[in-house]
């Protein structure tokens, strides 16, 4: 039976999904590709049995969120567009201050690349906007595809 870190109301489901997938993560890209891809398997499998699932991780890499959208049909991809230093400034987990510190190698945005959505569905401005606004804009982007009816 698949026990849950108890400490999941504060985690995001990248975070549970890796503790599943990977019990000692090294954020290695040969890791990420297979993380990633098994994050599209499971969104596709879900959504192929009517299940709706939202995804919030990272996918540093556009050839990760391009396998997602092959794969799962009804796909949209939210970008939040939010300069590193306000990532810096925010940073819940402390995982940029680590990098800084030189007590992590693999941060995207920092030693490892991110490469940005070039055509996502919504665009979310994490440093200045409200967000009430930003998730107005989702749910307008999900009626307008026909994922949902207003």
């Amino acid at each position: 039976m698949l026990e849950i870190h108890p400490d999941i109301a504060s985690s995001t489901i990248e975070d549970v999904l890796r503790r599943v997938f990977t019990t000692k993560p090294s954020y290695q890209e040969d890791e990420r590709e297979t993380f990633y891809n098994s994050v599209a398997c499971i969104g596709e499998i879900l959504t192929r049995s009517g299940v709706t699932v939202i995804f919030d991780a990272t996918a540093n890499r556009r050839q990760y969120r391009e396998r997602a959208r092959s794969k799962i049909p009804r796909y949209l991809e939210i970008h939040v567009d939010c300069p590193l230093e306000v990532c810096v400034e925010r940073d819940p987990k402390g995982i940029y201050r680590r990098a800084i510190e030189g007590q992590a190698e693999t941060v995207p945005g920092l030693q490892t690349v991110y490469e940005a959505p070039t055509d996502p569905d919504v665009v979310v401005y994490g440093d200045i906007e409200v967000p009430e606004r930003a998730a107005e804009r989702i749910l307008a982007k999900i009626v307008e595809k026909g994922y949902l009816e207003a």
